[in-house]
């Protein structure tokens, strides 16, 4: 049996979804959250084997949750569907733990797919989204600085001024949990070992003016 967790601040689609999945066999639906940080307590407790997560819901997005769960080795396999097109939010998906990623214009067919090659492991793209992950994969290679999304960016240049995750998540309008996220899939990413790597790594690479580094 494949049990998952509907992660959306959407009831209509949480709804939507129960009644599709539940209907299926050999599919179970173990719990709904509305909210990222319900969505990471759900999947603390009751250990899902696949997650539908939206990206974008309220206290923590989609990417927050896909941080904690690296950073807490929880393993269950996450299926993204969003309404986001958009090739930063599909990128920054895969690099934190995404497994597939569908809009939520996908027909029934595939997202009941998606959900059961999920539980084997098996990633499931459409060809538009593989096309801009192997862009992305060339840009990367070129720039490691490519592989980051804007919002990394952002706390990179925090880093680099010396400011905690708190000064950071002020500054930036974000919790203190999602910057923390955002820290340790920055440090994933450029293969630095901690927060004073990456500082020196953001201001040998211009990010910041060197008399902005260090601020109090």
């Amino acid at each position: 049996m494949i049990r998952v967790l509907i992660a959306d601040d959407h009831k209509v689609v949480r709804q939507g979804l129960r009644f599709l999945l539940s209907s299926e066999p050999g599919i179970e639906v173990a719990g709904e959250a509305a909210d990222g940080s319900a969505a990471l307590d759900a999947i603390r407790a009751m250990r899902p084997d696949v997650v539908l997560l939206d990206l974008f819901m309220p206290r923590l997005d989609g990417l927050g949750v896909l941080g904690a769960m690296s950073e807490e080795g929880l393993t269950a396999a996450v299926l993204v569907l969003t309404s986001s097109p958009d090739d930063q939010h599909l990128m920054a998906a895969l690099k934190a733990g995404a497994l597939s990623y569908l809009p939520k214009t996908a027909g029934v067919d595939q997202v009941i797919d998606a959900v059961r090659a999920a539980a084997r492991g098996e990633s499931v793209l459409q060809p538009a989204a593989t096309a801009r992950l192997l862009r992305e994969l060339r840009q990367a290679t070129a720039d490691p600085l490519a592989q980051l999304t804007p919002r990394e960016t952002d706390v990179l240049k925090g880093l680099a001024q010396g400011r905690s995750n708190r000064e950071i998540a002020r500054v930036l309008s974000v919790s203190e949990e999602t910057v923390k996220s955002h820290v340790s899939s920055i440090l994933a990413k450029l293969g630095l070992a901690d927060r004073t790597q990456a500082a020196i790594f953001a201001l040998q690479r211009h990010l910041i003016p060197l008399d902005r580094a260090l601020e109090p």
